[in-house]
């Protein structure tokens, strides 16, 4: 059973993200220690006193479509009440329309504890929280006062309506279409499919945002629009009309995340009778809607890494508590009876501790990507400098979390041997609701194209290097720290900082060449060492602020930081061999 490891999240925030300086500094206002701790540990408890409880029946269950209609697992609807009446929804949201406004830093820490509890539950409400932002920001004032308060509220829930089926990562071959009605609202035609949390019972409406295109549109992302299109249309006293134009057509049945429905959605069909097209309004101007849907989309980039912290978590905890009851063969550090259990064997050792030092470096690179985005909103004279940290980070903590969500679910399920294989032990569950978060929002080889193409050149190239020039003040801090525990850790950390300096100018020159497909070549691996060298320096940072967690910022440093070297030579050189290899593949 998960238990929301509340004190690890509290420490992350505080001393390896941020939080903590931000807060004497009067940053966030009145916020103190106080209330962060508070709300971190009502949110631990909701989450593995309520959340979790559910998540068996959702994974069995899941969700089910029967005529146009979702029904939720038993108890998801009771739970989602109790979660907004808790105000949850509402935690980051603005105060103008009743949130609580609190920093981005405990929305996300939240988050990482309703997704470890059931992702399939957490993933609905990022969509919301992004549907809020994205409104907030681009939407008229009109379309604010009618929606925004029942969506922070929760008691509304909204979507993400992008993918098409001829049309998956490329947007440029959109072809829903959105007609003016000539009374300022428009008619939306078309079909999205992988719609999360499309149609449901939880709430009794949802607001879809919806990309399209207009008659007269430029091709290309440039003529794409963005539209709000309720379920059921709204009066202006807020009260529910009728049913708008617009349902679910299918249900898609999937390797995990079984509670969470992934909807195929038919716009402008003549559902149940009605006049053909679905209507909505404009959100932004026409034929802008990409940038109002990025606004959104980098949002739900940040939640999707939480989701890749989130299952980390729970498998490693998981995993270590089996490692403990499981009894198998001898072992030196054994003296009890009988067969040893299992932790105390090197290798299952080994994979324990690789488990828990890479979901503290996905927490704090994921922590430390919300911190910017709270300074940037905040800051006065650095929000540029906060927002380019930001943007830098975006990629990272979506690419990276989601890669080691998977790969830690999948070392917890060698940790439990044959049993991991066995739905009974949940340990293939996690496994089977983390394989798709390295694939939406952007799959992991977008983000990684993102951060050498668009991110590496901010602040004229050089912003990257200020970043890299803070990690390796924590190195030199470990090394003047005199604390023989921490064995050869900064020598690691500054080979691994020199090998990611070395990466980046690379990259860099390539790009300033105009040689973008050898850049490109070497994106996913570079992301990679990124995080890795980042996350060492991070695991440096907690240590020296707590020395409890020395060891296992040393174990990292000593037997997984050496893996950027090697990172490093396929950055540099492996793009020759890579476009002559791929030839081969090539069929058309």
């Amino acid at each position: 059973m998960y238990r929301a490891p509340v004190e690890d999240i509290a420490f992350t925030l505080k001393h390896v993200a941020g939080l903590k300086p931000a807060l004497d500094a009067g940053t966030f206002g009145d916020l103190g220690e106080d209330l962060v701790d508070a709300i971190l540990a009502e949110a631990g408890r909701f989450a593995s006193e309520e959340v979790a409880l559910l998540y068996k029946v959702g994974d069995e269950q899941g969700a089910v479509l029967k005529d146009a209609a979702v029904t939720m697992p038993p108890g998801w609807k009771a739970l989602y009440r109790r979660w907004i009446d808790g105000g949850w929804n509402a935690l980051s949201a603005p105060e103008e329309f009743g949130g609580q406004g609190l920093p981005t830093m405990l929305g996300v820490a939240a988050l990482e504890m309703w997704n470890s509890a059931a992702m399939a539950f957490g993933l609905g409400p990022t969509l919301t929280m992004g549907a809020v932002e994205a409104l907030d920001k681009h939407a008229s004032q009109a379309l604010k006062a009618k929606y925004l308060e029942k969506l922070v509220s929760g008691e509304w829930m909204g979507t993400m309506n992008l993918t098409e089926p001829q049309a998956g990562s490329d947007l440029n071959a959109l072809r829903a279409r959105a007609e003016p009605a000539g009374d300022d609202t428009y008619r939306i035609f078309g079909q999205k499919i992988f719609i999360t949390y499309g149609e449901h019972d939880l709430t009794d409406n949802i607001v879809h945002l919806v990309l399209a295109r207009l008659p007269d549109a430029p091709a290309g992302t440039r003529g794409i629009s963005l539209f709000l299109v309720p379920k059921f249309l709204v009066g202006d006293d807020g009260t529910l009309g009728a049913r708008n134009d617009v349902f679910c057509s299918g249900l898609e049945h999937k390797l995990g995340i079984h509670a969470s429905p992934t909807c195929t959605m038919i716009y402008g069909d003549g559902f149940e009778g009605a006049s053909p097209g679905a209507i909505g309004w404009l959100v932004g101007e026409e034929n802008r809607g990409l940038a109002c849907m990025f606004t959104m989309m980098n949002n739900a980039r940040l939640a999707i890494g939480m989701q890749g912290v989130a299952v980390a978590e729970m498998a490693t905890q998981k995993a270590i508590a089996y490692a403990n009851e499981r009894r198998q063969g001898k072992a030196a550090t054994y003296g009890g009876p009988g067969m040893a259990p299992i932790v105390h064997h090197p290798d299952v050792q080994r994979n324990l501790l690789t488990m828990k030092a890479l979901t503290q470096i996905a927490r704090a690179i994921s922590y430390s990507c919300a911190h910017a985005i709270d300074c940037a909103r905040v800051s006065h004279g650095d929000a540029a400098h906060w927002r380019d940290r930001a943007n830098l980070l975006t990629p990272l903590a979506k690419a990276f979390s989601t890669d080691v969500g998977v790969e830690i679910a999948s070392l917890g399920l060698q940790v439990h041997g044959g049993m991991g294989f066995i739905e009974e032990t949940g340990a293939a569950a996690l496994y089977r609701d983390a394989r798709i978060a390295p694939i939406y929002e952007g799959t992991n080889g977008i983000q990684a194209i993102d951060l050498v193409a668009r991110k590496l050149p901010l602040g004229g190239g050089e912003h990257v290097h200020g970043y890299i020039a803070e990690l390796a003040a924590v190195a030199n801090s470990v090394r003047t720290s005199n604390l023989r525990d921490f064995g050869r850790t900064a020598d690691s950390l500054d080979q691994a900082l020199d090998d990611l300096t070395e990466a980046t100018r690379f990259l860099q020159g390539l790009l300033a060449d105009g040689r973008s497909d050898a850049a490109l070549a070497g994106a996913t691996p570079y992301l990679r060492l990124f995080s890795l060298a980042a996350g060492g320096a991070y695991l440096a940072r907690g240590a020296l602020a707590d020395q409890g967690r020395l060891p296992l910022c040393r174990f990292f440093a000593e037997n997984l930081l050496g893996e950027v070297r090697a990172l490093k030579e396929r950055v540099i050189g492996g793009a020759e061999s890579l476009a002559d290899a791929g030839k081969a593949l090539i069929s058309t």
